[in-house]
């Protein structure tokens, strides 16, 4: 009978244990999978993994390299679903009709009618500034008179008020939102950016007697990042015979002055002579 009631106390010591546990998680006080709380909403490790895992190669590397910035993207999302909501706006329902690659989810069907009919009202264009853009760039019209061309001109300028019209409601939108970024579980997520070569490999790479072909370039760099695996390729083909490194110019901007980088990637040639 001593032995039941221990067994029983246990197990019910167990559960209890169990039960705080699941408690404390979903109450957000063990924050290990939590990234983030948005108007405490919030946001976990295993939505930014699906997010993540829509975005294709090399650029969810560079993502999940320095996942700030996707995390944001989340944040907005999250910020926009949230005010569209409160505007009394639903997510549209789905025929079968709607079910295709390019389609859009509930979500973003949502986000996309709530900014469509926020900005619905196109913005003011008036005659002045139209003249005004005109002969700012009339050089560049290629002699075309002002009543020939204003109606390009106006919706140029329309559209660039619209865009600054979103990105102010944007800005807003943040700033009015409370926001709490688990930084330390940012960190955790954030993948090792891949080791590129130094300064000092490129030294020792132009006296070895041997070609050399340098990427200047960077891991942040997506066309740098899709090159990568055409190197790698070039440095096998070629092994013993030749050096290829990989530079960051961000890293090593003496470097990219010294040989005039001005655009990523660049891929610059050297002979045996160095």
């Amino acid at each position: 009978m001593k032995r039941k009631t221990l067994i029983l106390g246990a197990m019910i010591i167990g559960v209890l244990a169990g039960a705080s546990l699941l408690y404390l998680f979903y109450t957000g006080k063990i924050s290990g999978q939590i990234l983030a709380h948005v108007n405490e909403e919030k946001i976990t490790v295993e939505q930014f993994n699906q997010e993540i895992s829509k975005v294709e190669e090399p650029q969810r590397e560079i993502l999940r390299e320095d996942p700030a910035a996707f995390l944001e993207g989340m944040i907005m999302k999250t910020l926009l679903l949230q005010e569209a909501k409160k505007q009394g706006f639903s997510p549209p329902v789905k025929t079968y009709k709607d079910v295709t690659k390019e389609s859009l989810s509930p979500e973003e069907s949502l986000i996309r009618d709530f900014m469509e009919k926020k900005f619905s009202a196109p913005p003011e264009v008036t005659k002045e500034e139209i003249q005004t853009f005109y002969a700012i760039f009339k050089d560049q019209m290629g002699g075309k008179p002002l009543n020939q061309i204003t109606p390009l001109i106006e919706q140029f300028i329309r559209e660039g008020k619209q865009q600054k019209n979103v990105e102010q409601f944007l800005i807003e939108l943040r700033n009015a939102a409370k926001v709490e970024i688990n930084q330390d579980q940012l960190q955790k997520i954030a993948a090792k950016p891949p080791e590129l070569n130094t300064e000092e490999d490129l030294k020792k790479s132009l006296v070895s007697g041997k070609p050399v072909l340098v990427d200047f370039g960077a891991n942040s760099c997506l066309p740098c990042r899709k090159l990568r695996p055409t190197l790698k390729e070039i440095g096998k083909e070629y092994s013993g015979k030749t050096h290829v490194l990989v530079i960051d110019v961000y890293k090593h901007q003496n470097l990219a002055r010294e040989h005039k980088i001005q655009v990523l990637p660049t891929l610059v040639f050297f002979d045996a002579k160095g």
